[in-house]
């Protein structure tokens, strides 16, 4: 899955799009490097962001989703958004699938939308906001046991509201300290249990570059060791800055697996 940032801050400058033009170019370079799906977002969610409001985010992912539908209409579109009205437009404008950073905690509308639109939904765990979640990394019954639970209730109310295809995503960098990713990281086989799907999103996050020293310009080579040990661990489905790398080490995985 490759990102399509829309926003004019996100913790990566090298993926900052301004603009139709942009998204475009970007979008057919990384379909050529054999992206499956592209992920278009609109409001950065890095820790401490600031707010974007509903008509900015419009604004930003719309146009884009109407133009590479139009460019290239084989893609598949995600949109990247926790608020219902963003993602039914969205859908309306050619995207197929509903990435949610919140899990539904911050649109209370945004589960029974999609099972609306009947579309695949990213369900992904986080904490707090992404101006609050920084101080909320304390987990009394231990992280992979609140995932677990987290999970398994959000996953029943999205089967209630009648959302048939569901992903999860871990949420990497997310309401959890570096030392927590790493421990996620290697217990990631046991979100399995759960029988779905997992995305991971640990692109050029800190936990690929604090330990390391650098920044996430600097950050490609702990980004490829990472998603090496999170397809090991169970991992189906990459979003990633960097595609061509993404998909190289996709390939060597597979090669190990079956060798």
């Amino acid at each position: 899955m490759g990102i399509l940032n829309l926003t004019p801050d996100s913790f990566y400058a090298g993926s900052r799009l301004n603009g139709i033009e942009e998204a475009l170019r970007q979008a057919e370079k990384m379909l050529t490097e054999g992206a499956t799906f592209l992920d278009i977002g609109g409001y950065s969610t890095r820790p401490n962001a600031p707010e974007v409001t509903e008509q900015q985010e419009l604004q930003r992912v719309v146009p884009v989703i109407e133009a590479i539908t139009k460019a290239f209409p084989e893609a598949l579109l995600s949109i990247d958004t926790f608020r219902a009205t963003v993602a039914e437009a969205a859908v309306s404008a050619g995207a197929l699938l509903v990435n949610d950073v919140s899990g539904g905690t911050l649109d209370d509308a945004m589960f029974a939308t999609v099972g609306k639109l009947g579309v695949p939904y990213i369900l992904m765990h986080m904490r707090g906001t992404p101006q609050t979640m920084t101080s909320l990394t304390q987990y009394d019954n231990g992280l992979l046991e609140e995932l677990v639970s987290y999970f398994a209730v959000r996953v029943a109310k999205l089967r209630e509201d009648g959302v048939k295809d569901i992903i999860l995503d871990p949420g990497f960098g997310f309401a959890k300290t570096v030392e927590q990713n790493y421990q996620l990281l290697r217990r990631l086989k046991e979100l399995q249990l759960l029988e779905l799907p997992l995305l991971v999103g640990l692109s050029r996050k800190s936990m690929t570059y604090k330990p390391l020293h650098v920044g996430p310009e600097e950050a490609l080579t702990g980004t490829i060791a990472a998603h090496t040990l999170a397809l090991l661990n169970g991992a189906d489905i990459l979003r990633v800055h960097d595609v061509k790398e993404a998909v190289h080490t996709i390939e060597i995985v597979k090669k190990t697996i079956t060798a």
